[in-house]
């Protein structure tokens, strides 16, 4: 089986998983989009609003300055995979609970495992924590890459930070640049 029917059937079990309460909430599942030959995986929390309505992660004002981001350095949407830690929006965007992560987290592993990305790039303090969580707070490593297990990850901020706090904002083009330095470093 190829890398494109092993993600399409794994997101009909997304679509079908009633694992956790979050589906009952949610208007449709946000399994993951993009290339499954990738070398970059973007891993956010979970979906918000827009991406409950249309079923694809980082749709909405997040996402558009993903998009951005991604520009900045060469890259477009079709180049990366992304996805979130939770594949149901939680209600009224509250953080998932642990157990909803622990439902939800077979299917991200499944994900990486597929796509065999060289980096993931956690956005935000919800996805470092999850695969990271002894490395420290997100304003102190934010920009660094990191190995644990044979792979390599990335710290950076949600874009979301820069939607309310727009200082953030130029730190985060500046730290999607390390993204291009880290990806030539792994071999």
């Amino acid at each position: 089986m190829d890398k494109d029917e092993s993600i399409s059937l794994l997101a009909d079990e997304v679509k079908a998983c009633q694992k956790c309460p979050l589906y009952k909430f949610a208007k449709n599942p946000v399994p993951g989009s993009g290339s499954v030959n990738c070398e970059v995986i973007f891993v956010g929390e979970g979906p918000g609003e827009k991406e409950d309505e249309q079923g694809l992660p980082f749709v909405g004002s997040a996402g558009k300055l993903l998009d951005e981001l991604l520009e900045s350095i060469g890259l477009k949407r079709a180049d990366v995979y992304i996805a979130n830690i939770v594949k149901h929006r939680p209600p009224g965007n509250r953080d998932p609970k642990p157990e909803e992560v622990e439902a939800c987290w077979p299917y991200l592993l499944r994900q990486i495992e597929i796509i065999k990305p060289k980096l993931i790039v956690c956005l935000g303090r919800h996805s470092l924590g999850r695969f990271l969580p002894t490395i420290g707070p997100i304003s102190s490593v934010h920009g660094r890459c990191f190995k644990k297990s044979n792979q390599h990850f990335m710290a950076l901020y949600h874009p979301a930070v820069a939607l309310y706090n727009g200082s953030y904002r130029k730190t985060l083009f500046e730290d999607f640049k390390k993204i291009k330095i880290a990806l030539k470093k792994i071999k």
